[in-house]
Order: C-alpha cells, then sequence, then structure tokens
C-alpha cells in the first residue's frame, strides 16, 4: 500500500475497469498491490525505427502482463535464466526476445565469457524488455502515432502508438555490481578489455553510468529508440529504480557456472603481482664498489712496489753499489751467468729448451738457405700454390643476411625462429611510414556540439593534412614495379587476412577509419547553423573502439579497417596520448614467404620501388621517415660500397710505406739502390696472397664469406705479415756477413735466428684464432677461422716466398743495381755501412731512458694504474649494437630510427608458442592453456596477463590473444556465430538468414559446456575460416587463421600473440627477450609442455645474453693458447710465456677501459676486434720476449735494454708506424660502424699494444724476467767460438 501510494494520481484509469459495487477506496486497496505490479509500458512491436536498420519501435501497452506463446518458451530461459517471472506473463512477446537476442549478439560474444558479468547484463536487459512490472521503473516519455497493427493476433483498438524514448530507473547498487562484474572482462582477439568495444571508449575512461548510457544510445547501432537511463538510490519521482539481485564475478551460479578466471576478474587473482625489487647497485661507503676496491689495491700495490723498490735500491746501494756492476763474472754470486761454463748445471728443461730451440734454428737456416739458391723454384711452387687456392674464390659467396651473421644455426633463437617459420610463415615484411607536419602547421581546438570539454587536435590531425596523407597513402598503394618483366603491385604481395571475400591489403592507418576515402573524410552531419558531427567526432570514437563498425555519432560510419581488422591507436599513431598525437605511422604489412625466391622476389621489387618513390617526394607541410624490409640491408651494402674507397687509401698509404720504410739508404747517391720498394710490393702481395688463398680455401668448403672478414682481415695479416718483414729486413741490414759466409748462408743464418720469434707469433695467433672459432656466434666463429688460416699462410709465405725475393734483392743490391729498374747498374763504390736512424734512436736514446732506474717505477705506476681504471669500469661497458650505427651518416634510414623512438608508442609483438602435443580436445589441455572460466590460474594466458599487469618489470604490455578463449565464445548455443546448414553441414555463417541454418550446439546443460573430443575438432575448422561481422565479431579468420595448425590428429603448434611495452634501445630490447624467456619457461613448467617465446628482433639479441660470457671465453681461450704456444716455442720458458700472456692480458683489460671512456659497446663486431687485438698483441709482445730470452747479457736491465734496442725498432716501425697511417684515414669514413668500431678500437690496440709491448714489459722483463738459460749461453759459445761475433745474438 506504502508503495501504491504516492501513484494513486497516475492510477485513475485503473480504478475505471474495478468491478462495480465497490467503494473506489476499496477497489485501490484491493486492486493496487495486484495490478501495479502488472502494469506494462510497451508490448509488441510497431514501426520501423529510422535510426537502426531491420528494427522496430515497441508498441505502446498500458495493460496488464500477457501470457508468453509457447514458442517463446525456450527463447525466454535463453536469455533470461531464473526469469521465468512466475507464470510468464510478461510485458513481451516473442517478435521481442528475437530482437532482443539479436541485439545482444554483441555483448553475449564478449561478456559472456565471466559468466556472472553476463547474467547481470542480461537481468538489465531482460527487466528492461519484458519485465511485467515495467511501471515500477520505466515511464514511456515520448510517443509517436502508428496505424492499425495487429500484436500477437490481436488487433489492438484505434491507433496504436510507438515507444519513441522511454525513461528506464535503475538502482545504482546494481549498475555498480553490473560493472564491477564487467570491467576487467577480456577481449582476446584484440589485446585489449571487453568495454573497450561495447563502451564506446577506451576501458580505461569507462564506468558505470556511461557505459549503461552507450549501450541505451540511439546512435550506437543497435537500440532503435532513446532509453534514458537514470540512477538513484531510492525511489524517486514516483518511480522505484529496478534492483535485481547481481552476482559478482567470484561467484559462482545456480546453473552450475563457476567463478569468472583471474583474467576476466581481480577480485579471483588474489593479491597483485608485485615485480622484485630492482638489485641496488653495489656500492661501499656511497660510491661504486669497483672503484673503491681497484683504488684501494692500487694504493697498496704503490704502497708495498715503492717500498720494495727502495728496499732494493738501499741494499745495492750496501753492497753492490750499482745494479748496472761487473756482474758478469761468473764467480759473483750475483750474476746471472755463475754456474760452470759447460752447462753441466743447466735444469732438464732448460737443456730440453736449448734443444728444441736449436733443432728449429738449423732447420730454418737450412731451409732459408735453400730458398735463396734456388728462389725459382720456391717462387714459381708458392705462385702455383697460391693461385691454386685463391682459384676457390669463384665459389665464394658473401653472407649479408643479419640473421646468418648473428645468430648460429644452433642457437635457440635461430631454432625457435626456424621453428616459427616453418609452422606459421616467416613474420611479416614491414613496410612504414612516420609522418609529421612542420613547424608552421598549428593545432585545432574541437569544440563538440553536444556538449564535453574541448579537444586539442594536433596539427598532423587536421584535415587538411589527413587529405595530403591520404594522397601520399593511396599513391603508394598504388605503386608498380616490375620483376622479371611482370608488373608487381601492393595487392600482389601485401597482408590480406580475410582473402578470397576481402582482398584488400592490410594497411594500418588512422585513415582506415575514414575507410581510405576522402568523401568519408569530409563526411559531416548538422543542419543549416551547427555541424554536429564530422571527422573530429568520429576520430574520437574510432580510437576508443577501433573495431567498431558503427560509431555512436550522427555519421554512423564504421571504424573497422577496410581490410577487415581494427586499427588500433598505438600502432598507428605517434606520440599517442588517448585522444592525440604528434605524427602518423601508416604500415603496410607484407607477406615474407619461406623458401620461395620469386615471391619474395617480387615483394622487393615493389619495395625498391617504394624507396625510390619515397626518396624523391615531397610536400612542404609534410616530414616524411619511412623504412622497408629491404632497407637496412640495402644501407649496409651501400655503406660497404662507399667505404672502399676509404679502405683503399687506408692500405694505399700503408703500402706506400712500407715500400719505402723497407729501404736502408745508406748517402742520396745510393738512394735507388738500396731503397726496398720493390722488395716492399712483393711483401704487400705476399700478404694479400695469404688472404686470398684463406678465402679461397673456406669457399672452396663452401663456407659463406661475411663484411667483417672482408674488412677486417686484410688489416689484421698486413699489420703481422708485416711486422715479420721488417724483422726479417732489418735483422739482414744490422747483420755483417761472417768470413767465407755466402749470401745465402747469411739469410739462411738470419732466418735460422728470427723465424722462431716468428714462428712463435704466428702459430700462437693461429691457435688463438682457430679456438676462437670455437664460438656460438657465427661473425666471431667465421673470423676466426679465416684469420686464423690466413695468418698461417702468411707466415708459410713469409719463409718461402719472401725469403727467396729477399735474396734476389740483396744480390740485386750488392750489385749496385737499382730498385724497380734492375737492369740499370750504379757506378761500383761501396758506403760505409751504417745503422738506421731508428735503431740509433731506439739503441742509443730510448732503451736506455726507458730502463733508467728512476724511469722504471714511474712507468709500473704508471701502467698498473691503468689497468686498475680498466678493472673498475669493465663492468660498466654497455652491451649492444645500436641500429642506428650501422647506417651511413647520410641514410634516409637515420631519420627513421630517431622518429621510431621518438614516436613508438608500443613494441613488437610477441608469440608464445605451444609446441606439437598438447591435447586441446580433452578438458586437462583447455584448461592449461585458456583465460577463461574453468581455466587454471597458471594457465598460459593467464601467466602471460599476469605478466602484462606488472609490464614495467616483464615488458609483456598487453593481455595475449587467445584463440582457445575466443573459440570457446563463438562456439556457444547462445552465440549466433556457430551455425550450420541441416542440409549439408557446411558452415552458415552469421549474416546468412536462412532457416534451414541451426545452431552447432543445442541449448542443454551438456551444450553449454565446452566442445571436446571430436566436437572439439569438428567446428574448429569453421571457426578460423569464419569472416567477423556484425552479427559475429568472434570469427577467428582474420586473427587466428595463421595461429592454428590443424593436423590429421587435432591441432599441432599454435601461438597466443601479445605485445612488448616501448623498446628504445639495446638493454630494452635485450631485457625483453630475457623476461619473455623467464616467462615462457614458467609456463612451459606449469603445461608440462613445451612453450617459447618468439618476436623478430630475439634472433639478433640472443647474443648480447651471453655476450659478457663468450668474450671471456674467447679471450681466456685465446690468452691460454698463446701461453701454451708461447712455453714450447720460447724453449719451455714458463715464466717468459706467463709474461707474455700477462702482457697481453692487461692490454686486453685496457682495451675494455678504452671502450667505456670512448662510448664503444660491446657486441659481435667488437668482439671480433677484441679477438683480433689479441692476435696483434701477440706481435707486440712476443718478439721482445723472445729477444730478451736468448740475450747473454748479464743482468735483466741490460738483457731488456738489447732486447728492446734491437726488436723495439722493427717492431715500431713494422705495426705501430704502418698501421698509424692507415687508421687516421678510417675516421674520415662516412660510416659510424667504421669511425667507432674500426677507427677507434684500432687506433687503441695499436696504441695500447705498442705502449705496453715498447714500454711496460721492457720495464717489467728489467725487474721479473727470466733468468738467462745457462743451456743456451753454453750452446751460443760453441756456436761462436773462434768467430769474430760475440757470444750473443746481434739482431
Amino acid at each position: 500500500m506504502e508503495k501504491c501510494a504516492p501513484r494513486l494520481v497516475n492510477l485513475w484509469f485503473v480504478v475505471l475497469t474495478c468491478a462495480i459495487g465497490l467503494s473506489m477506496l476499496e477497489l485501490v486497496l484491493l486492486c493496487c498491490p495486484q495490478v501495479e505490479a502488472q502494469h506494462c509500458v510497451w508490448y509488441g512491436e510497431c514501426g520501423d525505427s529510422p535510426t537502426v536498420t531491420g528494427k522496430k519501435y515497441n508498441c505502446n501497452y498500458t495493460g496488464p502482463p500477457k501470457p508468453l506463446p509457447s514458442e517463446g518458451a525456450e527463447l525466454l530461459d535463453e536469455l533470461c535464466p531464473g526469469l521465468n517471472y512466475g507464470d510468464r506473463y510478461l510485458c513481451c512477446d516473442v517478435n521481442q526476445l528475437r530482437t532482443l537476442k539479436g541485439s545482444l549478439q554483441l555483448p553475449l560474444q564478449f561478456l559472456s565469457r565471466c559468466p556472472a558479468c553476463f547474467l547481470n547484463l542480461m537481468n538489465l536487459f531482460c527487466e528492461l524488455t519484458c519485465s511485467p512490472r515495467q511501471s515500477l521503473f520505466m515511464n514511456a516519455t515520448k510517443l509517436q502515432p502508428y496505424q492499425d497493427v495487429a500484436v500477437e493476433g490481436v488487433r489492438l483498438l484505434g491507433n496504436a502508438t510507438n515507444v519513441v524514448t522511454v525513461e528506464y530507473y535503475i538502482e545504482n547498487e546494481f549498475v555498480n555490481a553490473m560493472y564491477n562484474a564487467c570491467k576487467d572482462v577480456q577481449a582476446p582477439s584484440t589485446n585489449v578489455q571487453a568495454l573497450s568495444l561495447l563502451c564506446g571508449k577506451v576501458a580505461s575512461l569507462c564506468n558505470a553510468t556511461n557505459w549503461i548510457q552507450y549501450m541505451f544510445n540511439i546512435n550506437n547501432g543497435q537500440s532503435p529508440f532513446d532509453i534514458t537511463p537514470i540512477f538513484s538510490d531510492g525511489p524517486t519521482a514516483g518511480f522505484t529504480p529496478m534492483d535485481n539481485q547481481t552476482w559478482a564475478c567470484s561467484d559462482s551460479l545456480e546453473d552450475g557456472s563457476g567463478p569468472c578466471s583471474c583474467q576476466d576478474c581481480t577480485p579471483v587473482c588474489g593479491p597483485a603481482p608485485v615485480p622484485p625489487a630492482s638489485p641496488a647497485p653495489w656500492t661501499i661507503l656511497g660510491l661504486d664498489a669497483m672503484v673503491v676496491i681497484m683504488w684501494v689495491s692500487y694504493m697498496a700495490f704503490l704502497l708495498v712496489f715503492v717500498g720494495g723498490v727502495l728496499s732494493a735500491w738501499c741494499y745495492r746501494r750496501r753492497r753492490i753499489m750499482s745494479e748496472y756492476g761487473p756482474i758478469l763474472d761468473s764467480n759473483n754470486p750475483m750474476s746471472l751467468n755463475g754456474g760452470s761454463s759447460d752447462g753441466a748445471d743447466a735444469t732438464c728443461c732448460e737443456r730440453l729448451g736449448e734443444r728444441f730451440e736449436g733443432t728449429l734454428r738449423r732447420l730454418f737456416t737450412a731451409w732459408g738457405s735453400f730458398c735463396v739458391r734456388q728462389p725459382a723454384l720456391v717462387v714459381l711452387t708458392t705462385v702455383a700454390l697460391v693461385a691454386a687456392a685463391s682459384a676457390g674464390l669463384v665459389y665464394m659467396r658473401v653472407t649479408t643476411d643479419p640473421v646468418d651473421l648473428w645468430a648460429a644455426d644452433s642457437s635457440r633463437a635461430r631454432q625457435e625462429k626456424d621453428y616459427f617459420d616453418r609452422h606459421f610463415g616467416p613474420f611479416f615484411r614491414t613496410e612504414q611510414m612516420i609522418i609529421t607536419t612542420t613547424p608552421d602547421v598549428n593545432s585545432t581546438i574541437y569544440e563538440p556540439y553536444f556538449g564535453g570539454p574541448n579537444v586539442t587536435f594536433g596539427p598532423i590531425l587536421g584535415k587538411d593534412i589527413l587529405h595530403q596523407v591520404l594522397d601520399l597513402q593511396l599513391q603508394v598503394e598504388a605503386l608498380v614495379a616490375t620483376y622479371e618483366g611482370q608488373n608487381v603491385t601492393l595487392e600482389d604481395i601485401c597482408l590480406s587476412p580475410l582473402a578470397p571475400y576481402n582482398n584488400n591489403c592490410t594497411v594500418l592507418s588512422v585513415l582506415n577509419y575514414f575507410q581510405n576515402s576522402h568523401d568519408q573524410l569530409d563526411h559531416q552531419v548538422g543542419d543549416f547553423f551547427y555541424v554536429w558531427d564530422d571527422y573530429h567526432s568520429h576520430f574520437l570514437y574510432c580510437v576508443s573502439a577501433p573495431a567498431s563498425l558503427n560509431d555512436t555519432t550522427h555519421l554512423h560510419d564504421p571504424c573497422m579497417g577496410t581490410f577487415g581488422g581494427p586499427v588500433f591507436p598505438w600502432l598507428a599513431l605517434g606520440g599517442y596520448n588517448g585522444n592525440n598525437a604528434t605524427a602518423l605511422v601508416i604500415t603496410f604489412p607484407v607477406i615474407n614467404y619461406l623458401n620461395d625466391k620469386t615471391r619474395v622476389g617480387k615483394a622487393k621489387a615493389w619495395e625498391e620501388e617504394f624507396i625510390r618513390f619515397m626518396k624523391s617526394y615531397t610536400n612542404s607541410n609534410l616530414t616524411v621517415s619511412f623504412s622497408s624490409e629491404r632497407s637496412i640491408e640495402d644501407e649496409i651494402n651501400r655503406e660497404s660500397e662507399n667505404d672502399v674507397s676509404t679502405i683503399v687509401v687506408s692500405y694505399v698509404i700503408m703500402f706506400v710505406y712500407i715500400s719505402l720504410a723497407l729501404g736502408h739508404i745508406q748517402s742520396f747517391r745510393r738512394l735507388l739502390v738500396d731503397s726496398k720498394v720493390s722488395l716492399g710490393i712483393a711483401g704487400i702481395l705476399i700478404v694479400l696472397s695469404s688472404v686470398a688463398c684463406s678465402l679461397g680455401i673456406f669457399s672452396y668448403a663452401g663456407v659463406p664469406l661475411t663484411l667483417i672478414v672482408i674488412e677486417v682481415i686484410p688489416f689484421l695479416v698486413l699489420a703481422v705479415g708485416v711486422d715479420n718483414i721488417f724483422i726479417i729486413v732489418q735483422t739482414l741490414q744490422r747483420d755483417e756477413r761472417m768470413p767465407q759466409e755466402e749470401l745465402h748462408q747469411q739469410i739462411g743464418r738470419i732466418l735460422g735466428d728470427v723465424a722462431p720469434s716468428m714462428l712463435l707469433s704466428s702459430v700462437s695467433e693461429t691457435v688463438a684464432f682457430f679456438l676462437g672459432a670455437l664460438s656460438n656466434m657465427p661473425a666471431v666463429r667465421t673470423f676466426s677461422l679465416f684469420a686464423g688460416l690466413a695468418v698461417l699462410i702468411d707466415f708459410l709465405l713469409q719463409i718461402s716466398c719472401f725469403v727467396s725475393l729477399l735474396g734476389l734483392d740483396a744480390k740485386r743490391q750488392e750489385n749496385n743495381r737499382l730498385d724497380i729498374l734492375c737492369c740499370v747498374k750504379l757506378a761500383d763504390g761501396q758506403e760505409a755501412k751504417t745503422d738506421g736512424l731508428l735503431f740509433r734512436f731506439f739503441k742509443k736514446l730510448y732503451a736506455p731512458f726507458i730502463l733508467q732506474e728512476w724511469v722504471r717505477p714511474i712507468v709500473v705506476a704508471v701502467f698498473v694504474g691503468m689497468l686498475s681504471f680498466s678493472v673498475a669500469v669493465v663492468d660498466k661497458v654497455d652491451v649492444g649494437l645500436d641500429q642506428k650505427l650501422s647506417m651511413p651518416d647520410d641514410s634516409y634510414v637515420l631519420q627513421y630510427f630517431k622518429n621510431l623512438s621518438t614516436y613508438l608508442h608500443t613494441g613488437p609483438p610477441v608469440y608464445f608458442v605451444v609446441e606439437d602435443g598438447l591435447n586441446y580436445s580433452s578438458p586437462e589441455g583447455q584448461n592449461a592453456v585458456c583465460g577463461g572460466v574453468g581455466c587454471r590460474n597458471d594457465s598460459l594466458v593467464q601467466q602471460v596477463y599476469s605478466a602484462s599487469l606488472i609490464s614495467q618489470y616483464t615488458t609483456i604490455a598487453y593481455t595475449p590473444s587467445s584463440w582457445l578463449d575466443d573459440y570457446f565464445d563463438w562456439i556457444k548455443p547462445r552465440s549466433s556465430c556457430c551455425r550450420y546448414y541441416n542440409t549439408t553441414g557446411a558452415f552458415c555463417n552469421a549474416s546468412v538468414v536462412d532457416p534451414s541454418c541451426l545452431h552447432c550446439r543445442a541449448m542443454t546443460p551438456a551444450g553449454k559446456q565446452r566442445p571436446t573430443g571430436e566436437d572439439f575438432m569438428h567446428y574448429l575448422p569453421m571457426f578460423l575460416s569464419d569472416n567477423p561481422n556484425t552479427k559475429c565479431g568472434k570469427g577467428g579468420h582474420a586473427a587466428y587463421s595463421s595461429a592454428v595448425v590443424l593436423g590429421d590428429k587435432g591441432v599441432g603448434s599454435s601461438y597466443f600473440m601479445t605485445y612488448h611495452t616501448i623498446l628504445k634501445d639495446s638493454p630494452d630490447y635485450i631485457d625483453a627477450l630475457k623476461m619473455a624467456r623467464v616467462l615462457a619457461d614458467n609456463i612451459t613448467l606449469a603445461l608440462g609442455h613445451k612453450v617459447f617465446p618468439y618476436s623478430i628482433f630475439y634472433v639478433f639479441y640472443e647474443q648480447y645474453l651471453t655476450i659478457a660470457y663468450d668474450t671471456a671465453l674467447n679471450l681466456g681461450v685465446s690468452l691460454g693458447a698463446i701461453f701454451v704456444v708461447s712455453t714450447v716455442l720460447l724453449g719451455f720458458e714458463v715464466w717468459a710465456a706467463a709474461l707474455v700472456s700477462l702482457t697481453i692480458a692487461m692490454i686486453l683489460v685496457n682495451m675494455f677501459g678504452v671502450m667505456w671512456l670512448w662510448g664503444i659497446s660491446l657486441n659481435a663486431v667488437s668482439l671480433v676486434n677484441l679477438v683480433m687485438s689479441c692476435g696483434i698483441s701477440v706481435e707486440f709482445c712476443s718478439h721482445i720476449v723472445r729477444a730478451f730470452s736468448v740475450s747473454m747479457k748479464g743482468s735483466r736491465v741490460e738483457r731488456a735494454e738489447e732486447a728492446l734496442a734491437h726488436m723495439g725498432s722493427s717492431v715500431f716501425s713494422g705495426i705501430t708506424l704502418t698501421k698509424f697511417g692507415g687508421i687516421l684515414i678510417l675516421a674520415l669514413s662516412k660510416s659510424q660502424i667504421f669511425q667507432i668500431f674500426y677507427f677507434r678500437m684500432y687506433l687503441a690496440m695499436v696504441l695500447l699494444g705498442a705502449t705496453h709491448g715498447l714500454i711496460f714489459l721492457p720495464v717489467l722483463l728489467s725487474y721479473i724476467g727470466p733468468s738467462v738459460n745457462k743451456a743456451k749461453v753454453f750452446a751460443a759459445k760453441q756456436r761462436y767460438a773462434n768467430t769474430e761475433r760475440e757470444p750473443l745474438l746481434n739482431y
């Protein structure tokens, strides 16, 4: 009675129908409770709605509810489960129920994955449409006459009326509960929340009230008339709000449906995942720990070292007076040569070393003498062998594919890429433009006609600019290329996800919001005075609901792209912030065929035409950066071609220097006689021949070359080869021929003296390089193989062909014949033989100075300080390779890379691939993967979803698209998606109107369950071939046709796609790969089945996951090899080999210090250079140490001085000066990678090698060098007894 009292005024027509004889008050008291609860607002359908084609207005009806015909019972149970309204007296007929079902198809497909959410939504619409107590919470505010309409066979008396506008009073508690149950529901195919597709705006801007307002808005394309929702907490204006029971998403339902999944219902998940805290930096007293440790260590070393030096100095002052005292006396207890003069007290190791040394000396002496005596035989034989080996160059293949360069066939990333390519096809080729406006284009302010805040549209979103961009886009789409005489258009190669039903190319562009049409872009609706809606309102709607087929404005234009898929704003807008942008991104995905050279060739031909067109495109209002799939490879090739001139100039400078510096000019008169230009050229040709032989031999074996091999190995072999050439030639120039000694004997003796040193360096480098080939990185492995063989061949050619040529040149010089013009003979006359200027400098000035008693401690302190600094910063060297560095300075791709990092709003797609063997037909297999109701909390989809919640840590940006969950929604019996022709059993698309089309599954308890077994596989191909449309947005053809591999026994491999967060530099990409693998490993563990992540960049960045380990392993193995080889070839002098290895290790550590100072990152290119640095360092160190070990001087200081004087000058002129001029030219290269990784690193390795080999190493030897080998001393005395030569090696 209390409920009826406020509405007595409105019930006068009820009173007129009460039984005669009762008082009015009694009628009201008796009838009010019953009639008010049974009062309708409408019943049946009347006129057609002008706003939604195919839908009608409801007929106004204010009588009591009517019984539902029997044919509507099943439909009512389907749409309104649990709401049978007692005796089924309703305010709706069967037609209204059918209309309701059609209107709810889209929400059904996206929200039914959460049963509680969908049940609440059904309550909202069932109460609105059919409730027998409509008059309590509904008010028809606008009616429209409709003539003579029969409703359910009963002709309405008089004129019927359409209900044009109605008010719907809803309890706030119900509204909020319904929203809370639905707000987390995901739309798997689009990687977004379902409300983004059902609310008219992105889910983050959607709330309880504006969602319902959107669903009831006449402009949403579904509602045939305006329904105004009025939200209140109690009775309002005489109406009691609808307040049916609601269910939370965590509730189980009466029909047995369980709670919604964690992915669709946050309360089910429990506590939100929390990313682990970032590890705190390692500090001591607030300072970097490594810096503190190395500083303290260095100070401690200085304290101990200075104390030791002072103590030794004081001791010598008291006992010996001078370190340079007469210590050659064997009877002196401090003499290094003390002991028996017959070598009897030599150790076994010393005797073994002497015998080994003597054997090498005799072998090389005999060989050198033979080469000089038989020059024709030796030269012709070597030329023939070089020609045969170099002939393999006809089989040479140069690898430019970045995948082959940076990823080994056996690497995990390469195997996973190959698996993905075989099962799903290679990742698309990408053609992309990033478009910005020039500074003189201004922003505009959009003022919505129907109210709301003003919206600023950036310059790039001005209509005139959009028209110009559309012109550009259409011109690109119309490009025609030629391949093998055939025309190639974009349609021939592009991705068309709905082909053959829809052959439009996928173009990810905001212009697809306007169907790529100038007319659509200009479309506007308004009256004579105002524009109600235009491209502004359409754009704002589409960025919120890109999959919509009808916006909510008066335009009623679609947002879906012409290719049949949505264009997400984060893919098409640069600098996107919700409804604005600073750049437009237009992407043309092109199919990348596997092992089909013809189709790939067509794609490359079109890309070439695209690049040519874009380079010539000009527009005063637009700035366009662009890139094609082939752009990087093209630019690297162009860069290599441009750098040929730089490399040639560099080598020419080194060649000219070598040719001139080899000669030792005694006087101006003998300039053309003493010069050795021809010999220098021959030496250079030998170096180049060794490189050609190495390339040819490996080409025979089918090993492809890389650009690194071509660019780096000549530099390396030239350094090694030239050093050996200078040592041989300068030793001959300084040598005095012994009495009765012939030229061939002299050169043989000299080769016997120096060849062991050459053998030491060459074999050390060869073994180190070959062991470097154990690396998993193809670029490093290929370089190491080619370099090791080239160095070995160079050594063999030098001790054979070059020695023969040296003998011929020496004969020419003795006969006073001119260099090059050897037929011309100078008048007889000999000049007094003098030492070279550089040799005199090293012998008289440099060596004595550097080994002075006060200089040596300073040298040690400085170099140990450099080492300490480098150790402190070695862990701070960046890892990775900025792709911008691989481009020439003038490359158009550089601007594209810059804009990409500036405007990019999302990261690359990532696919979680489930390998063959998982049984998707079983509930267990389904629950392990899916993300809906009943799925495991540790399922694949759920784990990826959880990772997306902490994207700043995991780099996973969105919930994954799940074909399995969409398939379950698609096949539900309530859905109109899955139907088949009852005559043929063929699939019947939801858009087909045919009574012979039946639902795949019945509305039975079994039919409502997921399909399993044969049912699962029977309908899955239909799902994967179904094109999405307005009746069914869940069709899987566009989204999943390539995501599932169907086999004879069921589903084979499949993938679940999402996106990474924005990745801008190498550390971001490396971290993304690392985190994706951690996530995939966790999924694999939970499923008990192999799952791996795949993204296009993984194959390039996998190397950086282990780059530190690979670097340590390569350099460590190389140092180990150098130590072993040095130990053997130095006559088993372990300590000498250890000092060589120590100095090389210091050079390598200091290289890391230079890399940190000079901003050089650690990657495959720099690792190749570090391996090469290890090899070149052998040249700087091994010759000095061997000269020290064979020196017969008395003290370590004297031996170090002699070694530095004799070998230092050759090393300095042979490597340092040769390389220095060539390296400086590299600084002029346009290639950034040349400037950074070649100029800077080459300069560093030469300077560090020279300073360590010519400054630090002699000082180190003077302190702790190995003692003289007594067996060698005795052997030397015997060898030079009764000769004019002193008993020592005189280089």
